[in-house]
């Protein structure tokens, strides 16, 4: 999801995307209900959400501009199809074909309501089958309504954002600590594969307890970046670990359990500032 090189296979220069394995939360093809949203306490908080999505759009896509992502879609050569929009979701691991059905629902008709078959068929595959040559165009010209946009922040809320806020408040972490299981879900998904952020917040457990569970908070943060930084060298396209090392691992030695402003880090060699 960016400019520059790709993050594919063979991990190059600039990583481009990095998103959620092939395991994804599983989601009903008709409703895809929203919770309903809990006292904005953390992460959760708008100014804090817009926070969260510059720091990932900086790992994506190398750039703090979030919502430029929209109309973003290519292959990446990762074994997951088509990576798209403001989170990465991709043809490969189903949340393309959530999203796809979920503004089907919304707008009947829309220009890319015709690939759902494709996308079924493609699911768990790397395939284009029944995609190319049109979708790439068709996917940048749906970028262009609003309602395709909201239906990109209703999903990432959906699969995303939302279950990671909730099981960070769950646990007692503040909002670096919510922040982090975000970071990880969007990158690894929550399914049962050793490497899913389920997986990785088990693997920690293993060294040390949330706060809820009368644990210390700094410490079962670094225990869960340990676990995740394990998951992330599992795979060759995830084997870059800065997006930990010199981002969150920073705001963590400062203390900064709030992800209060200013946020100085670096991805992928890239600095980048929010004031």
């Amino acid at each position: 999801m960016a400019f520059g090189a790709l993050l594919g296979t063979a991990l190059l220069a600039a990583p481009v995307a990095a998103h959620a394995t092939a395991a994804r939360p599983t989601a009903p093809s008709a409703a895809h209900a929203a919770p309903a949203a809990a006292a904005a306490t953390g992460l959760d908080d708008p100014a804090k959400k817009e926070i969260a999505m510059r720091i990932v759009s900086s790992a994506e896509n190398s750039s703090l501009d979030w919502k430029a992502q929209y109309k973003y879609i290519e292959d990446i050569g990762d074994e997951r199809g088509y990576t798209a929009g403001i989170i990465g979701f991709c043809s490969g691991t189903g949340d393309m074909l959530d999203l796809v059905e979920y503004y089907t629902q919304v707008k009947p008709g829309n220009v890319l309501a015709g690939y759902l078959p494709a996308l079924r068929k493609v699911n768990g595959s790397d395939s284009h089958a029944g995609l190319d040559p049109n979708f790439t165009r068709d996917w940048a010209k749906a970028a262009q309504d609003g309602e395709f946009k909201k239906a990109q922040d209703h999903e990432r809320d959906r699969l995303y954002f939302n279950p990671s806020v909730k099981q960070g408040k769950s646990d007692g972490v503040g909002t670096l600590g919510q922040f982090m299981y975000y970071d990880a879900i969007v990158m690894h998904g929550d399914g049962a594969d050793s490497t899913s952020f389920r997986n990785i917040r088990k693997r920690a457990l293993s060294k040390a307890k949330p706060p809820a569970q009368g644990g210390n908070e700094t410490t079962w943060l670094n225990a869960f970046l340990d676990a995740r930084v394990w998951a992330m060298k599992q795979e060759e396209a995830h084997s870059d670990t800065s997006r930990v090392d010199t981002a969150q691992r920073v705001f963590l030695k400062k203390g900064n359990l709030n992800l209060d402003t200013p946020l100085d880090w670096k991805v992928y060699g890239d600095s980048f500032h929010i004031g």
